[in-house]
């Protein structure tokens, strides 16, 4: 009996049943593109990890490593081999990489192979983040990585979101009949019955969603990983990402959106079928509004029709709750969004782009490579389409500064305490030397371009420091750092120490894309005086780089044949990775319009869900509103005026989040703008209004659309005949 008036109602309340139906598969869609998302984003994360760190799941790290210590490790059931690496064994350093069955037992297992060989706990390593990949986590880490705990977090949100949209659709559906199962319980039908009844329609119309849903979900991921990869193109040092998926994965999506649907009928199905047959036959006018509500903006604006429509508004603004809040968080994030993106383009094009566009044209970095054993610095400076080229590695080491050899500038604004933060340790200030060896014909040009006699050994010091009380970081002013008596720099590691004669104090710096330290001593050397050095008093980077400037004029073309000639110069004897002025410009532009893409598209989201509900809200408007019409109409109410009445409501759910939202966009910016110290004109000439103001007009065009097809179908009923019509199906 039950399944003939469930399959009679779902053919003759079409309606209804399509806008469960669309709910249904916008939310089986949206949960799918979560999963297979955030899947392929696990799976490009392993792959990273394995490419840059290797797939080794623990180290051992020993002196000396023989064939029966390889015995001894094999002998643990759970190991699947051991390999030397290579790479990083030295003569006096042997690196042991082991590989485990079942990487769960490796903090087990670690502990008592280092046990076995005799080694301590501190010659064995874990691969923590690969392992952390794979949900692997140490048992005695107080606070381990959290990735599957945050996926977990976010799909339960998302589908919490969901059972709230889908809960709607069909409380507006189980709403419109409380009167038929008040009729239907008053002659027998138990609660049990009625419930079981709505959850089959529940199971049916799900059984028909979650399927084409998910599966457009999948495309959609594909799309997305196709067009990240089409963005990213063109940054370097990235391995492109590909699609993946698994039987799995489309089972857990699929039970989770039919989980979805179910929890989402059995809440308004449970509360309905609670009410008792009387309370259930007089609920017929539930859906008028009340006459206590009142809407004292909109009474002011359009009178009585504004009064009307606030009234309405608010007696379902439970119906209308997640309208509101996605409208006005996808409008809220898309402004933000935007707007963040544009600060972000301008910085960066003023600290980076704009700042060096005259310092470099081709960067390389070797890879690995010490200054003093790259041996191609002559065919550089002597290559046809290279203006400069300078090579250059960077070190650091540590100064103890007297008090009295601070500036005067900065003694009267208080110290290095003052200004730098630094504290005196037995009345001398422990200062950073950061130092830039430079090829010896750079350094000797260095020498030129500050106007000093060349010389080869000895080091010119940048002598500033910023002046941060007096300046921002986004227009900083430097003062003198030191007092300029050519004093030699002494440089203190573990009880050694080395003197660095001086030859000159400058404000200058080489023509380098280098950002050096605000409150540090750069130091510039040639190479000759960095080999008299003793290496150990400094800590060295293992890179090396070479800075080039073009002598044509910079174009695309023109610089991505001066880059591939120069990689193919050093390529052959070294290590080398390059990097393009022009096209680094190109992809950042990219990111940002990738970034702008991805989070607009989560933006786009958020307001489908809300105009989604929007729409499902004006489908249920002939069953919840007639009543409602009718009486306006014996009223006197013309068509026209009920029209202008439906047109204010749709003009307050699309005008609600636009003006919450604009003066929170301004102070948003306001505030980002002056914590960045920019000049406001400097955005404001720059803001993204039209597309903004295209969002906005997007969201109030689908409102309109929703409220068009649901008023115009409420206004073709007879309404004259409405409040004497209590058909049972």
């Amino acid at each position: 009996m039950w399944k003939i008036y469930s399959k009679s109602y779902l053919k003759k309340n079409r309606a209804s049943s399509l806008s469960i139906l669309a709910s249904i598969l916008v939310a089986s869609m949206f949960l799918s593109l979560l999963c297979s998302t955030a899947y392929n984003f696990w799976i490009y994360e392993t792959e990273k990890i394995i490419l840059e760190e290797g797939d080794w799941q623990g180290r051992i790290i020993c002196d000396q490593f023989h064939a029966d210590d390889a015995s001894v490790i094999q002998q643990f059931a759970n190991v699947e081999k051991t390999v030397i690496n290579e790479a990083l064994s030295k003569r006096d350093k042997i690196v042991v990489d082991l590989y485990f069955q079942n990487a769960r037992n490796i903090y087990r297992d670690m502990p008592l192979i280092s046990e076995q060989l005799g080694l301590t706990e501190d010659s064995i390593q874990y691969h923590s983040l690969l392992l952390s990949r794979y949900f692997i986590h140490d048992p005695e880490d107080e606070t381990p990585p959290m990735l599957l705990t945050l996926y977990l977090a976010i799909l339960m949100l998302m589908a919490l979101s969901f059972i709230l949209i889908i809960r709607g659709s069909f409380e507006l559906s189980m709403k419109a009949r409380i009167h038929q199962f008040g009729i239907l319980s008053s002659i027998g039908a138990t609660p049990g019955q009625i419930r079981a009844c709505l959850l089959q329609e529940a199971t049916v119309l799900s059984s028909a969603a979650v399927i084409p849903g998910s599966l457009s979900g999948i495309f959609i991921s594909y799309g997305l990983i196709k067009a990240v990869n089409l963005f990213a193109a063109d940054v370097s040092e990235r391995h492109e990402a590909v699609f993946h998926y698994s039987p799995a994965l489309f089972v857990c999506t699929i039970l989770i959106s039919v989980l979805t649907a179910l929890v989402s009928a059995w809440i308004p199905a449970g509360k309905l079928s609670r009410m008792t047959p009387l309370e259930a036959i007089r609920n017929a006018d539930s859906f008028l509004p009340k006459k206590r509500k009142h809407s004292r903006i909109l009474s002011a604006l359009f009178g009585i029709k504004g009064e009307l429509a606030g009234n309405a508004l608010k007696a379902r603004r439970k119906s209308l709750r997640i309208s509101t809040a996605s409208l006005l968080l996808s409008f809220l994030g898309f402004s933000i969004m935007l707007a963040f993106t544009t600060l972000t383009d301008i910085s960066t094009r003023y600290t980076y782009f704009e700042r060096y566009q005259h310092a470099w044209d081709i960067m390389i970095t070797l890879k690995d490579t010490e200054l003093s054993a790259f041996h191609l610095t002559d065919e550089l400076q002597t290559a046809s389409r290279i203006h400069d080229a300078a090579v250059y590695q960077k070190a650091n080491a540590t100064t103890l500064l007297p008090e009295e050899l601070q500036s005067n500038e900065l003694s009267a604004l208080g110290g290095l305490e003052t200004v730098a933060g630094i504290q005196k340790e037995d009345n001398l200030f422990p200062v950073s030397v950061p130092i830039v060896i430079l090829d010896d014909a750079s350094f000797l040009n260095f020498c030129s371009q500050i106007g000093i006699a060349p010389d080869l050994n000895g080091a010119i010091v940048l002598n500033q420091i910023w002046d941060c009380i007096n300046s921002n970081f986004r227009y900083k002013t430097y003062i003198p750092f030191v007092k300029e008596d050519h004093r030699p720099t002494m440089l203190y590691k573990n009880g050694k120490r080395v003197e660095i004669p001086v030859l000159s104090y400058t404000q200058e710096v080489p023509v380098l894309r280098e950002e050096y330290e605000k409150n540090a001593l750069v130091h510039f050397i040639s190479l000759t005086m960095w080999n008299k050095m003793p290496e150990p008093i400094c800590d060295v980077e293992s890179d090396s780089y070479i800075r080039i400037l073009s002598n044509e004029a910079a174009s695309p073309a023109s610089l991505n044949r001066l880059e591939n000639e120069t990689v193919q110069l050093v390529s052959g004897a070294y290590k080398a990775e390059s990097e393009n002025r022009i096209q680094e410009k190109r992809s950042n532009d990219h990111l940002i319009d990738g970034m702008k893409v991805i989070l607009g598209a989560f933006c786009v989201l958020l307001a489908t869900i809300g105009i989604a509900n929007v729409f499902l809200y004006t489908l249920g408007f002939i069953h919840q509103r007639k009543r409602e019409f009718a009486r306006y109409l014996s009223i006197g109410l013309s068509p026209q005026e009920m029209r202008t009445m439906l047109c204010i409501e749709a003009f307050t759910i699309a005008g609600k989040p636009l003006l919450i939202t604009f003066p929170l966009t301004v102070l948003f910016v306001q505030f980002a703008v002056t914590a960045s110290y920019l000049d406001p004109m400097e955005f404001w000439s720059n803001a993204p209004i039209l597309p903004i103001l295209i969002f906005a007009a997007s969201i109030a065009l689908f409102v309109a659309l929703a409220y068009y097809i649901g008023g115009k179908r409420l206004l073709q009923c007879n309404l004259n005949e409405t409040l004497q019509n209590d058909t049972l199906v």
